[in-house]
């Protein structure tokens, strides 16, 4: 799965460093220890401790379960009870809930070496189990095959021309698909660099884009800071201005930030479309156009569709329909939920309940989730993103959320959840810039000032919580 034989840097992690020989080294010995467990949990703290240890379960053939270090009481419970880990491994010195008191724990550090070698556990064999967000009941864990994850980076390497000599800059967290799998395996895969920031800040990336920084990850709000302050801060968009490659994910990227960043340092970012249960579907790709809204084309090897509420596929452009995906890219089932797995899938394509839109030429754009984002309302189907970045184009609205609630007319009313970027503008004045702009029956019927959004970890509105 990796190739871990150079001098060159692996892993950067503020002043620490491992090359690729030495993260062998050290990964191999702690993969000697895992050898035979049924699976372990990783306290996924931004660390080269949960790269070691992440590395060393998948040379042993063992799953990985990574824990988000701000997980909640219940959750906690329910991930260990479910997952039932045989150890966990977290960095020296780190303080562990009471969640994890019967779990034996086992300190990972970034010592000793081994030549051993280890079977191959074929590619079917489970590599991770990542639980999801839990928005619609208790999290499920997913379980993501050897198969899926080597696919992935593939794939996403000859989409971004991603070689050996790509330095990757980022701060996202080790516990999710995009910071652990894309952000940490990805460039292990190549035998290039990871330089992990620790904590995200505009004034690092700066530094470490002007160092040796080809390609940063980042998602949404991170990109809105720099959207914020590129325009006055002449370093940090020369600094992006360098870069090979700009991808954002997680979430959608408003147009908004899409062009203030791009007026600032002619680099237009990438977006690309995943989840966890597929990893990544489809790709804006590095020499391909980078229009805002749009998530690009599938993936070699994945095959996505799109259709109606019937199951019948739609092939005409600017139709809208739920995405379905099928290909190598894609988990094995839910941990322990045969029932879940079976309902995810239809035909052999997984049903993402994410919906969208194709254009003529096959680029693919996110309209939003299935649950969430399509408001019906007085008999159309609108989308909650389009209304969402009109609003964001008003100079009062600094971030917004849209939502549907019960209306007895309407059968659904939008709802604008504004954090306003200086006095709050009138209610009536945001209702009709969108009307303008959109249609009358796009307008928000009502509007809601609010102090921030709910986000979850990776920078996503939780619209769940609105309201509540």
């Amino acid at each position: 799965m990796f190739a871990l034989q150079s001098d060159r840097v692996a892993l950067r992690f503020g002043d620490r460093a491992l090359t690729h020989a030495e993260l062998a080294g050290c990964a191999g010995a702690l993969a000697q220890r895992l050898s035979g467990l049924p699976r372990v949990a990783v306290w996924a703290t931004p660390t080269i401790e949960t790269c070691v240890a992440v590395v060393a379960a998948l040379l042993a053939g063992v799953p990985a379960v990574p824990l988000n270090p701000k997980v909640g009481e219940r959750e906690l419970a329910h991930i260990v009870a479910d997952s039932a880990p045989a150890l966990v491994l977290a960095a020296p010195g780190v303080e562990l809930p009471p969640g994890l008191a019967s779990v034996p724990r086992l300190d990972v550090t970034p010592d000793g070496t081994s030549d051993a070698a280890f079977a191959d556990p074929g590619d079917e064999a489970p590599a991770l189990i990542v639980y999801t967000s839990g928005t619609t009941g208790s999290p499920k864990g997913v379980v993501l095959p050897r198969r899926s994850i080597v696919s992935t980076l593939d794939a996403v390497a000859e989409a971004w021309e991603w070689t050996s000599d790509d330095v990757l800059v980022h701060a996202l967290p080790l516990f999710h698909v995009h910071g652990l799998i894309l952000g940490v395996l990805g460039p292990l895969r190549r035998g290039g660099t990871l330089h992990h920031l620790g904590r995200f800040s505009t004034a690092q990336v700066v530094e470490a884009l002007d160092g040796d920084g080809t390609m940063m990850f980042g998602v949404p709000t991170m990109y809105h800071r720099i959207a914020e302050e590129v325009g006055s801060a002449p370093a940090l968009a020369a600094a992006l201005g360098k870069a090979r490659l700009l991808v954002s994910g997680s979430a959608a990227l408003p147009v908004r930030d899409h062009e203030r960043i791009a007026a600032a340092t002619g680099q237009r970012v990438v977006e690309r479309y995943g989840m966890t249960e597929t990893l990544m579907n489809t790709s804006v790709r590095a020499d391909g156009d980078r229009r805002p809204g749009a998530v690009g084309v599938p993936l070699p090897g994945v095959e996505v569709r799109l259709v109606d509420d019937a199951g019948a596929t739609l092939d005409e452009a600017g139709a809208i329909g739920e995405i379905q995906v099928r290909g190598p890219n894609l988990f094995t089932e839910y941990l322990n939920r045969p029932d879940a797995t079976a309902e995810a899938f239809a035909d052999g394509w997984f049903r993402t309940g994410d919906v969208g839109t194709r254009d003529e030429d096959g680029y693919f754009r996110i309209v939003g989730r299935k649950a969430t984002d399509i408001i019906k309302s007085g008999g159309y189907k609108i989308g909650a993103g389009e209304i969402e970045n009109t609003l964001l184009e008003h100079p009062s609205v600094k971030e917004v959320a849209v939502t549907g609630e019960p209306d007895d007319d309407l059968g659904e009313r939008i709802v604008a959840w504004v954090v306003p970027s200086g006095p709050e503008p009138a209610a009536g004045e945001l209702a009709d810039h969108v009307a303008r702009l959109l249609t009358p029956h796009k307008r928000p019927r009502v509007v809601r000032f609010v102090e921030s959004l709910p986000r979850n970890d990776m920078g996503k509105v939780m619209k769940r919580a609105l309201g509540t």
